[in-house]
This record gives structure tokens, C-alpha cells and sequence, in this order.
């Protein structure tokens, strides 16, 4: 009996992080909050988030390991999906008529863009067919790593140009909304009353309730969509007024900035360099195929033009509301389309693999 409280606390230490990793985590969140903070105070648009995540990818390249706990990542996430959630109300909903039409587009772009890219790799690149279509399909990175793994695929060209993809995205955006006027430069408070301290208790509970329970269903961007969910039921049903303190919401937005850039840590300088052209190539294929969808949607519907562009935009879908957050544009018609990208490209990527990408048994020669 002795030996179990012996158990207990070996399995505690193991689950703690060790000094090496908790000194990462301190620098990489320092470097992230200094970025942030540096972005912001030189009122660039979405600086929080965009200042972060390019000073920690700076500092990543420069050989830094940069790491965010996976606990601090899942707080991370939930504390955007309430802040998105707080902003539920009749007005954000006026556009629901054109959603099919302009979700089952998204669809028919999100195949174009990748074909159009996965050709330019292969041809341009002379990348095979399985590496190219996984580099080129938008989002669901976590699937496409598994299935990169389960083919034998080096991992390193894919990582370099989705990656890639999703900071030229979050850093470019902001600042072609705001210098073509489509967004103000300082973007209005979304939310400035506060939850009172007990409507806290009842927004966080219910906001990790709905995660938990989305987590436990196996839907994707549990943590993230979750929250969002709880959140915006208790605010759209009126029974709470209000949202996090500002302060709470921009370490959410340093937080996500943060994640993103800390992806470079994963990858060297050379490799990343060997394939810097193949991901500027292939992104360029991609921004000029959407922004064909985009201008299609833009004159048959009635949505605005910013809502579109950040709705379509092959970017990371935690990035992509983070920045509907900061920039003030419509979270639930940018969550409802990157929600059903990413259910699209998980549902459809394997089967594609499997009919026509590099066969399995190349794995073991």
C-alpha cells in the first residue's frame, strides 16, 4: 500500500514541466507579450495578436526554442472562444439567409485553391502528388500531419509552407483592411461592460461545460468552439451582460499570436529557406484563386466585403477569429465558415490520399 502515494507522486512529477521547459515557456511568453505590446503601442491594426506572433517566429528562426504548455494553449483557446462568444446578438445574425450559398462556395474554393496550388508545387517545384496536396490543402494541419506521418512523408516542406501561409495571412491582413478603409485603423470596443464577478463564474463554467462536452463528441477546435458556444448562448438568451475585463481578452489575443509564431520552432533555418519560394509560390496561387471567390460572393450577396475576405482567407481558423475579434468584423459568419472548411478538408483530405496519392507500401521501401 506504501507504493501507491509512491505512484501517485512519480505521476505528478512526470506531469509536471521540468525546469528546462518552464524556462521556455516564461521566454516564449515574454518574447510574445513584448512583440504584442510594441505592435500595439505603435497602433498597428490587429498589433496584439500580429506583434506576437512575429516576434516569436523571429526569435524561433534565430534558433530560440520557443514552446507554449498545452494546458496554458487549451486556456488560451477558451478564453478567445468566450470574448467571440460575448458578441452574440440579432445583428450579427442578419446575414444568416446567405450562408449556404456562400459556405457551399467556400467549399468550391477551397478545392480550387488547393489543386491550383498542389499543381504549382509539382510542376514548378517538382513535388510529388501527395506532398504537394497536403502542403496545399488550408487548415486542418493536425490531420494532415498524421497523414503525412502515415505515408512516410518528410514533414518539413509541408510544415514550411502551411506555416508560412498562416503568418503572411495574420501579419497582411489587418493592414489591408485598415489601408483600403475597409476597417477602421482603431477598431471599435467590441464589448467595454464587464461581467459582474458571479456572471464570471457562470460565463467561464458554462464556456468550459460546452468545451469539455465538445471535446468528449471529438469536434474539432473543441476548446475554441466550445466556449464560444456557452458563451453565446448565456449572452443571446440575456442571461448574462457582459464579457471578460479587457485585460483578459488581450492575453488571449497575445496568446494566440504566440501560438502561431512558436510553429517555427519546429523547423530549421535551412529547411525553411530550401522551401521559402515553393510556400510564397503556392500562397500566391491561393490569395489570387480566393480573391476570384471573394469578389463572386461580394457582388451576389449582401454580406460585407471585410466579413468575406477574413471568412474565405486560407488561414488558421483560431488566427482568422482572433482577428474578426480585433478588427471588428462579424465572429459568427467567420466561425460558421472556417468551421465548415475545416470539416470539409478532415472529412475529404484521407479519402483524396488514398485514391490518388503515394501509394502506402512506399513507406517501407
Amino acid at each position: 500500500m506504501s507504493q501507491i502515494p509512491r505512484q501517485i507522486s512519480w505521476r505528478l512529477a512526470d506531469a509536471l514541466p521540468t525546469r528546462k521547459q518552464t524556462l521556455q515557456f516564461i521566454e516564449t511568453l515574454s518574447i510574445g507579450t513584448v512583440g504584442g505590446v510594441v505592435f500595439l503601442v505603435a497602433h498597428l491594426p490587429g498589433g496584439l495578436i500580429s506583434g506576437a506572433m512575429l516576434a516569436v517566429a523571429v526569435a524561433a528562426m534565430l534558433g530560440r526554442p520557443m514552446a507554449v504548455p498545452a494546458h496554458l494553449t487549451q486556456a488560451v483557446l477558451v478564453m478567445l472562444g468566450i470574448s467571440l462568444g460575448s458578441l452574440m446578438s440579432r445583428q450579427l445574425l442578419q446575414h444568416i439567409g446567405a450562408y449556404p450559398l456562400t459556405i457551399g462556395l467556400l467549399a468550391l474554393a477551397t478545392f480550387c485553391t488547393t489543386l491550383g496550388s498542389s499543381l504549382y508545387l509539382q510542376r514548378v517545384h517538382g513535388w510529388d502528388r501527395t506532398m504537394a496536396f497536403l502542403a496545399a490543402t488550408p487548415g486542418a494541419l493536425s490531420q494532415i500531419t498524421i497523414l503525412a506521418i502515415e505515408r512516410g512523408i518528410d514533414m518539413g516542406p509541408i510544415a514550411v509552407v502551411q506555416t508560412l501561409r498562416v503568418i503572411i495571412l495574420t501579419a497582411a491582413l489587418p493592414l489591408i483592411l485598415v489601408l483600403t478603409g475597409l476597417t477602421p485603423a482603431s477598431a471599435p470596443a467590441l464589448s467595454t461592460t464587464v461581467a459582474s464577478p458571479l456572471g464570471l463564474i457562470g460565463l467561464i463554467g458554462a464556456s468550459v461545460a460546452a468545451s469539455l462536452l465538445l471535446r468528449i463528441a471529438k469536434f474539432p477546435a473543441s476548446w475554441l468552439f466550445g466556449a464560444m458556444v456557452g458563451s453565446a448562448v448565456l449572452h443571446g438568451a440575456g442571461l448574462i451582460d457582459g464579457g471578460l475585463p479587457p485585460l483578459v481578452r488581450a492575453i488571449s489575443l497575445v496568446g494566440i499570436g504566440t501560438l502561431i509564431g512558436s510553429r517555427f520552432s519546429r523547423m530549421k533555418a535551412g529547411t525553411f529557406l530550401s522551401h521559402l519560394a515553393a510556400g510564397l509560390g503556392s500562397f500566391a496561387i491561393a490569395v489570387a484563386i480566393t480573391a476570384i471567390f471573394v469578389t463572386i460572393v461580394a457582388w451576389t450577396t449582401h454580406v460585407r466585403f471585410s466579413d468575406i475576405l477574413v471568412a474565405y482567407a486560407p488561414g488558421a481558423m483560431d488566427a482568422m477569429l482572433a482577428l474578426a475579434l480585433t478588427l471588428h468584423i462579424d465572429p459568427i459568419f467567420v466561425g460558421a465558415h472556417h468551421l465548415s472548411r475545416f470539416l470539409v478538408v478532415t472529412i475529404a483530405t484521407p479519402g483524396i490520399v488514398h485514391l490518388f496519392g503515394r501509394p502506402q507500401e512506399d513507406v517501407d521501401d
